[in-house]
């Protein structure tokens, strides 16, 4: 890639740039000068655009392989008409539609949200699409209920404020009434709400026996959970990525499965993206992590800032529709938080 000259282009040069980044989005081919003016209609010879595409080298954003004369965006090229030139867009109202009504049909645990979220962003963008639970800055108790299973032994079933259920046999020496059970559990949801491990371990109220049990239980799962350091990557859509060009061959398409094979590499990405608002677009990875460098990441936290946060975003080649994959990325974001809002409401 040349050397990137600092400094704002001119007008025509902002037009030739964008001109050239959506055809070769679109058709993954060299752009020559002749596409330009004749695809588009301009009032200028194609010398005149062969001059501007020059220029627009010499700056860095554009490039052209050796077998051609057309040329090809670099990624700095690529950055600027996402930072510049990109038009504001939105979702179809057909897709909104589409995606609530798929939304609607999930149930109630975080889980099942994130990986819907990553079908249908892949299905959608028919890209790869990558998901993360949502994840709160503190685990903390939401809900509780005891059940007799049968005599001496108790099924405990913790919901925490993430949407995470636990469930836990208790075994316990005669008999405990189903009666006994239900009052000992609605004794602990009023005094356990929204309590971090710790919070939950200074709590014993006028508990039975039986209850400062259960509280032990409860605290020791939450501290658990709250240590747990692994998070969860859903992944969608690899075959639509596969498909790409950039990963016809067999090497290529064996580096871009062991990338997303590796959760780990994501790690350091979720957790800058977490901190920042509204969707990241992260070209050739923005160098950030190495194995990166040959995709294109569209990303958004969702949730709760500060309280309870997840990521998801699409996954490409570095020639992405940008103008499909930011708008689809934001509105599910959208509904994500929306989700979790009336769950954590």
């Amino acid at each position: 890639m040349g050397r990137v000259i600092v400094g704002e282009l001119n007008a025509r040069r902002r037009a030739v740039l964008a001109i050239v980044v959506q055809e070769y989005i679109e058709s993954a081919q060299p752009v020559g000068s002749r596409t330009v003016v004749e695809g588009y209609g301009l009032t200028v010879s194609s010398a005149t655009i062969r001059n501007e595409m020059k220029a627009l080298e010499e700056r860095g954003y554009l490039t052209h392989p050796h077998t051609s004369a057309g040329r090809i965006p670099t990624d700095e090229g690529y950055r600027y008409f996402v930072e510049h030139l990109l038009p504001d867009g939105s979702l179809s109202e057909d897709d909104q539609l589409m995606i609530q009504h798929q939304f609607h049909q999930v149930g109630l645990e975080a889980d099942q949200w994130a990986q819907l979220s990553a079908a249908v962003l892949a299905h959608t963008a028919n890209m790869a699409a990558l998901a993360t639970p949502v994840r709160a800055s503190q685990v903390r108790f939401k809900h509780i209920e005891l059940v007799e299973v049968r005599q001496g032994l108790i099924l405990l079933v913790l919901v925490l404020h993430q949407g995470i259920v636990k469930q836990q046999m208790l075994s316990v020496d005669g008999e405990v009434s189903q009666e006994e059970l239900s009052r000992v559990s609605n004794q602990l949801n009023h005094l356990l709400a929204a309590k971090t491990g710790a919070e939950v371990a200074a709590e014993s109220g006028e508990l039975s026996d039986f209850g400062l049990r259960v509280i032990e239980v409860v605290q020791t799962i939450i501290e658990r959970e709250s240590r747990a350091s692994t998070e969860h990557v859903y992944r969608e859509g690899l075959s639509y990525i596969l498909m790409q060009p950039e990963f016809a061959s067999t090497e290529d398409a064996q580096q871009l499965v062991t990338v997303l094979e590796q959760p780990p590499l994501f790690s350091s990405v979720f957790e800058d993206v977490r901190q920042q608002d509204g969707v990241q677009i992260l070209i050739g990875g923005d160098r950030a992590v190495e194995p990166l460098r040959d995709i294109s990441l569209v990303l958004s936290p969702y949730g709760i800032s500060s309280q309870a946060t997840g990521v998801l975003g699409i996954l490409g080649p570095i020639r992405m529709p940008y103008n499909r994959a930011i708008p689809l990325v934001r509105f599910v974001a959208r509904v994500m938080s929306e989700l979790v809002q009336d769950w954590y409401g």
